[in-house]
């Protein structure tokens, strides 16, 4: 499990929403959602961030600095 599929699947708890309401809500299907919560390693950004939209955040890079 994975800090992101935890924060989803506790998000939506919170709001009392069902794995297909959440589906419905974002646009994705629901195996979508089920592998999202699960911690599937390889999904796509654009629809992870359609489900985060729904609790106003976005996935995106952050910028790291390195020292050389």
């Amino acid at each position: 499990m994975t800090v992101l599929s935890t924060f989803i699947r506790e998000r939506r708890k919170s709001l009392g929403m069902t794995q297909p309401e959440l589906a419905e809500k974002a646009g994705t299907g629901l195996r979508f959602i089920r592998d999202l919560e699960q911690g599937k390693k390889t999904l796509r950004m654009d629809k992870v961030n359609q489900v985060l939209d729904l609790f106003g955040y976005e996935l995106r890079p952050v910028e790291q600095k390195r020292e050389q």
